[in-house]
């Protein structure tokens, strides 16, 4: 905790230098001040994650230094020390937002554990603060489409960031409901290109009409195409053509798709004449293209066409740490479009959701943070959304790390080390955040 600094008011030397030495062998960085003013006059550059003031000061005393931080900083905890006859100052304060108040005398490790509880709620706040401008940052496009914080969907980000602006073709490989739009979108959006975006699912589309859609056609080319239509493909030249689900493409028509790659120009249906596209292709499929092209069922040329670069994306199962941030997302998503407050969660609700499967992936988070959002059951087990009193954003993630901190011991056998390498963290902060939640390792080994 070393790297959170307290600051400390307290005009009496004596006592200000014992409790400096008290948090210094708690390992509680503390810069002590004799007085509210001197305090004030460090608090932008210091940047505290908690003030400790005593309640009778000269100058300004403890109850008009509040007010004055609260100014500065709502957020910033502050913790009060008060005499015997202060005790009424000191629910008034509490009354006006101070975070704990100690009486004297008092233990160091009283001091020491109100202390702790004001840094780890200034932690919470700022993580809180970290979250909501990720979120809002979701809707600017780009890299920024791709919601989560895990090594996998961090790695996912920078290679997007990476990839998109070189013109590439590109295969997503992922299970239904994975986010393959939403990555192929991202791709667009951070490749600078002024087409426009087009998606076809090739699942959805009949068989008969699949040609001409995906082509074009000229006038009179077949019964009923009373004029010209402008393929999807020359639709989307200048920017980005999206194929979903390319493995249930038919295999004549995998062969044109392939010259269409190979010329980059198109041929409409009844017409002799190539048109040059410059589109850029993004295919995604949910089945192993590689198998199906060993078994006849795609084509094996057009699939080492598509293979150049490969992204592969994970399933929320292996993910489950982003949960919370793509619930809050999708939850503000839903509240914006239903005109609604926006609907929370109680630690219940996070572990509810964080023991989930989700075989039907972010698609099936998003469709149940649009029931809750909307006052239903989740479909999950759970009830309607809590009513009153819930826990904060912040306290909802930490719930979750909490969490995933103890799956990552229970899978390595309490051994820190190796938790921390499978959390791709640092061993320190790993040992922070133990001391932090109160976890100990030693009751995650075998034997």
């Amino acid at each position: 905790m070393a790297e959170s600094l307290v600051f400390l008011v307290e005009d009496d030397a004596a006592v200000r230098k014992g409790c400096e030495q008290a948090l210094s062998l708690a390992d509680i960085a503390v810069r002590g001040f004799a007085d509210g003013e001197a305090m004030l006059a460090a608090l932008a550059a210091g940047n505290p994650a908690l003030v400790v003031s005593d309640v009778r000061l000269p100058g300004k005393d403890g109850l008009e230094l509040l007010r004055d931080v609260r100014r500065f900083d709502r957020e910033l905890p502050v913790l009060l020390m008060t005499g015997h006859g202060d005790v009424a100052m000191a629910v008034e304060a509490m009354r006006e937002g101070a975070h704990d108040f100690i009486e004297k005398p008092f233990p160091s490790e009283r001091l020491i554990a109100a202390v702790r509880s004001g840094v780890e709620k200034r932690a919470l706040i700022v993580e809180n603060r970290l979250l909501k401008e990720r979120l809002a940052g979701q809707g600017e496009g780009g890299v920024a489409r791709i919601v989560g914080q895990s090594p996998a969907i961090q790695h996912l980000r920078q290679l997007v960031g990476t990839l998109a602006p070189t013109g590439i073709d590109i295969l997503l490989n992922g299970e239904t409901g994975s986010g393959k739009e939403v990555v192929a979108r991202a791709i667009h959006d951070a490749s600078g290109r002024r087409g426009a975006f087009v998606a076809i699912n090739c699942g959805a589309l009949p068989e008969t009409v699949f040609e001409s859609e995906l082509f074009g056609h000229e006038a009179g080319a077949f019964t009923g195409a009373g004029k010209r239509r402008i393929g999807r493909i020359e639709h989307a030249g200048g920017g980005t053509l999206f194929l979903d689900e390319i493995e249930s493409m038919p295999l004549n028509l995998q062969v044109k798709l392939l010259r269409v790659l190979q010329e980059r120009s198109v041929e409409r249906l009844g017409s002799n004449s190539a048109i040059p596209v410059d589109c850029r292709l993004v295919a995604a499929s949910k089945a192993d293209l590689k198998a199906l092209s060993d078994a006849g069922q795609f084509r094996a040329d057009l699939y080492y066409r598509l293979n150049v670069v490969s992204l592969d994306l994970p399933p929320l199962r292996q993910r489950r740490q982003d949960i919370p941030l793509l619930m809050a997302h999708f939850l503000h998503e839903a509240a914006a479009r239903f005109q609604r407050p926006s609907a929370t969660w109680t630690p219940a609700d996070l572990a509810r959701w964080s023991a989930h499967d989700w075989p039907g992936n972010v698609r099936e988070l998003k469709n149940v943070a649009e029931r809750w959002a909307l006052g239903m059951p989740d479909g999950l087990g759970g009830s309607v959304p809590a009513a009153g009193a819930v826990a904060s954003l912040a306290e909802q993630v930490d719930a979750a790390e909490r969490r995933i901190i103890e799956d990552a011991l229970d899978r390595t056998g309490g051994n820190v080390a190796r938790a921390a390498e499978l959390l791709h963290t640092p061993k320190k902060t790993v040992y922070d955040k133990l001391t932090r939640h109160g976890i100990a390792p030693e009751s995650f080994r075998q034997g």
